[in-house]
C-alpha cells in the first residue's frame, strides 16, 4: 500500500486489507505499508520497520568517495535541503500577528482579505477597499519590499541578483485560495516581481481569473518553460502540487502559512517537494532551500520528524545523536537582520517537548508522552504503591482496563538502561543472542510500564479541568506540586477520583516528566487566553474545541459534553444550537431553535434571568449567555456590531442574565473561565460549601438565599426572580 499513512488509516483502507490479507484464504498475502511521511502509523508496527530516508541519503552520498573511490556516485545528483527562518513576528510588530496560544505567526491574519461582511471583517471596510484585497495590505507590501530590498548585506532570499539566481524557479505555500488571489494580484503590482522578469503562477483553487483554467502542474511547466535562462517563476499554491507531484526546476519553498499545530507529515511532504534531482543544460541542483517565517513551527517539524522516524522517544543521548545527524545534513539557520546562526540540538530537543506538550493536550491528558521513564525502573514497594492505586481508579468505566502490574518484574537501574538504549539502535543481524534476550526482557518492563500507565490514567484526565480552572496568573507556570496546593480539599475531592488523597497523588508525581506538564498545562492556559481575543461566536466554538479535548472520568458526568448541552438545551428551551439538526456535526453558524413562548420569556428575551445550580464546567452557562447575547445583537443595527459592540453585548449578558450556583471554589473558577476566560468580567457565580445536602434538607433555606438580590450583588432589584433553572441534574 502506497501512502500507507493515509491509505490504511480510513474504515475502508482497514477493510480492503483485512479482506486481502487474511489467514485461510489459501493464499499466504504479506502486507508492506511504504510511507514518506509514517509518523502517525509508526505505533502499530514494532520491529517490522525498514528506513530510507533524507539523512541516510546524504550520508551515503557524503562516504561514497571515501568507500568506493573512482566509482561514479549514484547520490551525487539528489541536492542537500537548507532551511532558513526569519521571525516576521519580530520585523512586524503588530500584535494580532501573533498567537497567544504559541507565540507562532499568525499568517492567516497577516493575509486576511477583505470579505465586505461586518461579521468576518470585524469592522467596517474601507471605502478605498475592494472584496478580495488585503485587510493589512501595507503590511504584505512591506514584506514584499523586505525580501526584494537591494543590499549586499541582507540575506532575505531576493535581495540580490546572485540570491535572485539560486531561487529562479520557487514554490510559494500561502494559507487560502482568496489569499493566493490577493496576493497574485499584489505581486504583478510590485517593482520586483510586477517588473517583467518574474511570471507569478496562481494554482490555488481556480486560479487568477485572467488565467485560464487549466491544469496545475501543466500551467507550471509552462510557465517554467518559458521563463528561458533569464527569468523568474513563482508558484502560488495552499495545497495543490504539494504530494506526489515532482517539479524538479524548483529550489525553494517558502512556507507563508500553517501554524505551530501543522502536522509534521504535511509539513515535510511539501518541503522536500524541492528536493527532487535537477540536471537541466548541464547545470545540476546541488542545495535547495526552505524559507520559513514562523521559527518556532520549523523547529518542531524538524525536531519531531526526526526524532519520530527513527521512534526516537525522550530526550536522551540517542535523541541528540540523531538530532545532531539531521542538523548535520539539513542545516536550520536563524536570519536576524545581518545575523545568520545555526540551530542546535538544545534547541531542537526543547521543540520537541512542545510537540509532546501540545500532543498530550489534544489527547486530554490520556497521552504516554506525559509519562517519565522511571516507570522501567519500578522496585518492589513502587509496584505494591501502584496496585494499590489501582483498587481505587481501577474501576473507572470511562477508562481501559487497569492491568494488575506483575510484583516480580521489578525494572531496569540507570546504567542498564543506557546499554539497552545502545543496544536497540544496532541493527538486528549485528546483535548478539545475549543482546536479543536483553531487548526481550525490555519489551517485558515496557509492558510493565504501559500497565503502570493505565492506573495513572484515571488521575490524569483529571488533571486538564483543574488547570483550566487554576486561579494564578496567567504568566506563572503549574507545577504538579503546585496544582496540589492551589485546589482547596473540598475542590479535591469532587474533580478526583474518591479516595485519592492529595498525599497519596505526591507520591506518583516522580513518575511524570515535569517539563511535558508544566508545558501542557501552559498551552491549555493559552487557549483560553488567546480565545479571549476573538469575537463571542469564535470564542464559544474555541473553548467548546479545548472541552472536547477533556475525557470524561466516570458515571459522574463531570463533563457533559459539549454536543448534548446543546442538545438538552435546544430541546427544552431553544436558543442558538451550535450543531447541526441530527446534533452529528458541528454546524458552520449557530442555528435558532424557536421553541415557541418558552424561547420568547428565556433565550430570546434580553432581560431574563437564567439559574444553573451545580455547575462544573460552565457549559450550560455558555449556551444560555450565547443565546441570550444573540438576542441582544438582535436589537442593535447590524453596522454598529463590530468587535467593541460585540464584547460589551456578551459582556452585559454575563452580568445580567445569567447565574451559577456550584459545590465548590474550583468549579466556581471553571465556570468563571468559560464565561470570561482572563478578562476582568463580574460573573454571578457562587459555592456552597455542603451544596447537596442542604438542597435535600433544608430547600426552604436553599430558595431564601438564592432569590436575596444582595446575595448576588444586584443593586436596585427588589425581588430576584428566575425564568428558568437549567443543568445536569447530580445523580448522588
Amino acid at each position: 500500500v502506497d501512502e500507507a499513512h493515509e491509505g490504511t488509516t480510513t474504515a475502508l483502507g482497514d477493510d480492503v486489507i483485512k479482506n486481502l490479507v487474511k489467514e485461510g484464504n489459501g493464499y499466504d498475502t504479506k502486507f508492506l505499508a511504504l510511507s514518506g511521511t509514517p509518523f502517525n502509523i509508526l505505533k502499530e508496527f514494532d520491529d517490522n520497520i525498514y528506513t530510507w530516508d533524507y539523512v541516510m541519503e546524504q550520508q551515503r552520498k557524503a562516504e561514497w568517495d571515501k568507500l568506493h573511490f573512482g566509482d561514479s556516485n549514484p547520490y551525487d545528483e539528489l541536492p542537500e535541503l537548507k532551511i532558513y527562518t526569519y521571525d516576521l513576528g519580530k520585523i512586524l510588530t503588530d500584535k494580532s500577528y501573533v498567537e497567544l496560544e504559541d507565540k507562532a505567526f499568525n499568517f492567516r491574519e497577516f493575509f486576511r482579505v477583505w470579505t465586505g461582511d461586518i461579521k468576518h471583517d470585524h469592522k467596517a471596510m474601507p471605502a478605498t477597499a475592494q472584496v478580495g484585497d488585503f485587510v493589512h495590505e501595507s503590511d504584505v507590501w512591506s514584506f514584499l519590499n523586505l525580501i526584494t530590498k537591494d543590499d549586499p548585506d541582507s540575506h532575505y532570499p531576493y535581495a540580490n541578483e546572485e540570491y535572485r539566481n539560486l531561487f529562479r524557479h520557487a514554490l510559494w505555500m500561502v494559507p487560502g485560495v482568496k489569499e493566493a488571489k490577493a496576493l497574485s494580484k499584489l505581486m504583478k503590482k510590485h517593482p520586483v516581481f510586477g517588473c517583467g522578469a518574474f511570471d507569478i503562477v496562481n494554482v490555488a483553487g481556480d486560479g487568477d481569473e485572467e488565467e485560464r483554467s487549466e491544469d496545475a502542474l501543466q500551467k507550471v511547466r509552462q510557465a517554467i518553460n518559458g521563463a528561458g535562462n533569464d527569468g523568474y517563476t513563482i508558484t502560488l499554491s495552499c495545497g495543490k502540487l504539494t504530494t506526489g507531484v515532482t517539479v524538479p526546476e524548483w529550489t525553494a519553498v517558502f512556507m507563508l502559512a500553517g501554524s505551530f499545530s501543522t502536522s509534521a507529515a504535511n509539513y515535510l511532504q511539501t518541503i522536500f517537494r524541492v528536493q527532487s534531482p535537477c540536471n537541466k543544460d548541464g547545470k545540476i541542483k546541488r542545495c535547495c532551500y526552505v524559507f520559513d517565517f514562523a521559527p518556532d513551527r520549523t523547529l518542531k517539524m524538524v525536531a519531531e520528524s526526526a526524532a519520530l522516524s527513527t521512534k526516537a522517544g525522550k530526550a536522551n543521548e540517542s535523541d541528540r545523536r540523531i538530532m545532531g545527524e539531521f542538523l548535520n545534513y539539513c542545516p536550520v539557520i536563524a536570519v536576524d537582520g545581518t545575523v545568520m546562526k545555526a540551530y542546535d540540538t538544545n534547541r531542537l530537543l526543547q521543540q520537541l517537548k512542545r510537540a509532546y506538550a501540545e500532543r498530550a493536550v489534544q489527547n486530554g491528558f490520556d497521552d504516554t508522552n506525559l509519562y517519565n521513564d522511571e516507570l522501567l525502573r519500578l522496585e518492589e514497594l513502587d509496584i505494591e504503591k501502584f496496585n494499590n492505586l489501582k483498587k481505587i481508579v481501577g474501576t473507572s468505566k470511562a477508562a481501559p482496563k487497569a492491568k494488575e502490574i506483575d510484583i516480580n518484574a521489578q525494572g531496569f537501574t540507570d546504567e542498564e538502561y543506557e546499554e539497552l538504549g545502545r543496544i536497540e539502535k544496532k541493527p538486528k543481524r549485528e546483535r548478539t543472542p545475549d543482546e536479543e534476550k536483553r531487548l526481550q526482557e525490555m519489551k517485558e518492563k515496557q509492558k510493565l510500564k504501559n500497565n503502570a500507565i493505565s492506573i495513572l490514567r484515571g488521575i490524569s484526565i483529571r488533571m486538564p479541568l483543574l488547570i483550566y480552572g487554576a486561579d494564578i496568573p496567567i504568566d506563572e507556570d503549574i507545577t504538579m506540586e503546585k496544582l496540589v496546593d492551589i485546589v482547596d480539599d473540598s475542590s479535591w475531592e469532587e474533580f478526583m477520583p474518591s479516595g485519592v488523597t492529595k498525599e497519596m497523588f505526591k507520591s506518583f508525581i516522580k513518575y511524570y516528566d515535569p517539563e511535558i506538564f508544566v508545558a501542557a498545562g501552559r498551552r491549555i492556559r493559552t487557549t483560553v487566553l488567546s480565545a479571549d481575543a476573538l469575537s463571542p461566536t469564535e470564542r464559544v466554538k474555541k473553548i467548546a474545541q479545548l472541552f472536547a479535548c477533556f475525557k470524561n472520568p466516570d458515571k459522574e458526568t463531570v463533563l457533559t459534553p459539549w454536543r448534548v448541552v446543546n442538545m438538552h438545551m435546544s430541546d427544552c428551551l431553544g436558543g442558538y444550537d451550535f450543531y447541526d439538526e441530527t446534533h452529528e456535526q458541528m454546524a458552520e453558524e449557530p442555528r435558532f431553535v424557536d421553541r415557541g413562548k418558552v424561547t420568547a420569556d428565556t433565550f430570546a428575551n434580553a432581560g431574563a434571568r437564567v439559574l444553573e445550580i451545580n455547575s462544573k464546567t460552565g457549559l450550560y452557562p455558555l449556551y444560555v449567555t450565547y443565546s441570550i447575547f444573540r438576542s441582544r445583537c438582535a436589537a442593535c443595527p447590524e453596522e454598529e456590531l463590530d468587535d467593541a459592540k460585540l464584547q460589551q453585548l456578551w459582556d452585559a449578558a454575563v452580568r445580567e442574565n445569567v447565574f451559577v450556583i456550584c459545590k465548590t471554589p474550583m468549579a466556581k473558577q471553571i465556570t468563571q473561565r468559560t464565561l470570561a476566560g482572563y478578562r476582568d468580567v463580574p460573573v454571578n457565580a457562587h459555592y456552597f460549601d455542603d451544596l447537596i445536602n442542604m438542597m435535600k434538607n433544608k430547600p426552604r433555606q436553599f430558595v431564601d438565599r438564592v432569590l436575596k438580590p444582595s446575595y448576588w450583588k444586584q443593586e436596585g432589584v427588589k425581588a430576584m426572580k428566575f425564568d428558568a433553572v437549567v443543568g445536569n441534574p447530580p445523580y448522588q
